[in-house]
């Protein structure tokens, strides 16, 4: 993902795995009970690990450049044998990432989101990197993205990639449905009359679009009532706070939509690729989403780039922030660990290297300029040295991102709600749904019947 490539937040099914290379070792692959594989290495010798969230043949020029870079990687250390990579279209799937947690299934290096990142670490799911992170040339220029992979003073990842929430929009049917794409909806009264416009285009035209299920209903819930100056649990964690006027003047706006307008046909979008096809389909005219989905739409969907815009989020009193990383099987040998974050940092954290290889990047036709949270201090020498790369090879529109820039400054960012976030995002799907579904759909009720599991959760979990 291009970032949204490597983030790839949700969807249906991880792919089947790609075997790079042979080894003598063994398979690479865990065993039932999570250990490592035989092939682990010891101090001085070869080692085997395993990765996941390899773009997937579909985004064939990401797929091409991670390919690449899996080749240089191996040339630079010949005694590390990436012995196998999942290809992953999302990189995180709650069903899929789930089992294979149970199962001791993950790789030895694995792509995890930022909401995961606390439970992993609190169940011993995650390996202690401390010892080793002072390794890395870049470790010392993060920011304090940083954080959100620490506890107790003790490393467990490394974060990767970063998003913030606004309107993304198809300037191309503003302009067919009598909307100045240079003025896009700014309050959500304004989303609502726009969204007629476009529905009114003809049939297959739909305004609005938003999730239903699959947990990213509930994540684009807790987007919008971020929005509206909400939140989805108390400042302590353990009791839901979604059941407010907040949240409930963001499924009635849904609500409105979908029956009084009928400005986002009756189609559900239950997961993350259904709802970005209809976007780069070319009849839908808005949705929620970061500036990395108008790179997701161009590589991954084959959209239209030019067609699309992204302004900030309407009303915004908060900017909904959130992103994802990686972290190593606590099994890991210490020799897997130290091959596992020598990749982590060539492919996502080496400027001019891997994922901010901008040079090549624009030399693939992959866009590269479009704003996103760095990773590093602006004043560090590795963050000056992305902004320059970056700057100097931009090949995207400024005007295509500039509303959500400037729209975006001053609002506070609002992290995901805590280590449960997966599981609370699931009990909101149902609301979410419900309004979408049912024309006698009672906000109210919904949210106080979630607010029950979410509570009952909450106490389960300690």
């Amino acid at each position: 993902m291009t970032r949204s490539g490597c983030r790839r937040l949700l969807g249906p099914l991880l792919a089947s795995a790609l075997v790079l290379a042979a080894s003598a070792c063994g398979s690479g692959e865990p065993t039932a009970d999570g250990a490592q594989p035989s092939g682990s290495g010891s101090a001085g010798g070869p080692v085997s690990i395993t990765v996941n969230c390899m773009p997937p043949k579909t985004n064939k020029a990401q797929r091409t450049t991670y390919e690449e870079d899996l080749a240089a990687f191996r040339k630079l250390n010949p005694d590390i044998n990436i012995e196998k990579v999942t290809d992953a279209f999302p990189c995180y799937e709650p069903r899929t990432f789930e089992a294979k947690l149970a199962g001791g299934q993950l790789e030895t290096v694995f792509f995890v989101n930022f909401p995961n990142v606390g439970r992993l670490v609190a169940a011993g799911q995650a390996a202690d990197l401390t010892p080793y992170v002072g390794e890395l040339k870049t470790f010392k220029d993060y920011n304090a993205s940083l954080d959100i992979f620490k506890k107790d003073g003790k490393v467990y990842g490394l974060p990767t990639d970063g998003y913030g929430m606004g309107l993304v929009y198809n300037r191309d049917v503003f302009t067919k449905a009598g909307l100045d794409p240079a003025n896009p909806p700014k309050t959500w009264a304004e989303v609502r009359e726009a969204a007629k416009k476009i529905s009114a285009l003809g049939p297959g035209y739909v305004g609005f679009g938003e999730y239903s299920g699959n947990n990213v209903g509930g994540w684009h819930f807790t987007a919008s009532l971020y929005g509206r100056g909400g939140d989805v649990v108390t400042p302590d964690g353990k009791q839901a706070a979604f059941n407010s006027p907040e949240g409930v003047a963001v499924l009635e706006n849904l609500k409105q939509m979908r029956w009084t307008d009928d400005s986002m046909g009756s189609r559900l979008y239950i997961d993350w690729p259904a709802l970005m096809k209809a976007m780069a389909g070319g009849r839908m005219g808005m949705m929620l989403g970061a500036p990395d989905v108008l790179i997701s739409l161009r590589n991954d969907f084959q959209a239209k780039f030019e067609n699309y815009a992204v302004a900030a989020q309407p009303e915004a009193k908060a900017l909904f922030n959130g992103g994802a990383g990686y972290m190593i099987n606590p099994k890991a040998t210490p020799e897997q660990i130290r091959a596992g974050l020598k990749w982590i940092e060539y492919e996502f954290l080496t400027p001019g290297k891997g994922q901010l290889d901008y040079v090549r990047a624009k030399g693939a036709n992959l866009t590269v300029g479009q704003p996103y949270p760095d990773l590093y201090g602006a004043d560090t020498p590795s963050g000056q040295e992305v902004l320059r790369l970056r700057s100097e090879n931009a090949n995207v529109a400024p005007e295509q991102f500039a509303l959500w820039v400037q729209g975006s400054k001053g609002i506070p960012p609002k992290a995901e709600p805590g280590p449960y976030a997966q599981e609370i995002y699931a009990i909101l799907d149902t609301p979410m749904s419900a309004v979408l579904t049912r024309r006698d759909a009672d906000p109210a009720k919904l949210l106080a019947d979630a607010e029950a599991k979410v509570n009952a959760l909450l106490a389960k979990k300690g």
